[in-house]
């Protein structure tokens, strides 16, 4: 259940930096929903980081919420935000998704 929480704990870090990225794009009334959706996520995001480093080892908690952060959110820079995409940026991401899957593995919780 801990690395389920860190998921989504990592998946509500991408949704920060995606609403970091709108309120850039955005003027008016608009800026203001962005930026409360980044309020709300980055509080869910630290929220459930929190709970799931109280069970499983802080080093290895913030390096894979991290990497879900990092990841997603060159993914949505890729296809929202139309973000460069060219073969080391995919290379690097995908060695980064290759390191978040050996800590899960090496990890005893």
């Amino acid at each position: 259940m801990n690395w389920i929480i860190l998921v989504i704990a990592g998946l509500f870090e991408v949704g920060f930096t995606t609403c970091l990225g709108k309120v850039k794009e955005v003027n008016g009334i608009e800026k203001y929903y962005w930026f409360f959706g980044f309020l709300l996520c980055l509080t869910m995001s630290m929220l459930l980081l929190i709970k799931a480093s109280q069970n499983l080892p802080l080093g290895t908690s913030y390096a894979v919420w991290t990497g879900i952060g990092a990841v997603g959110t060159v993914l949505i820079g890729i296809f929202v935000f139309k973000d460069p995409a060219n073969f080391w940026r995919i290379f690097f991401i995908t060695t980064l998704i290759g390191s978040i899957i050996g800590l899960k593995a090496v990890s005893q919780n």
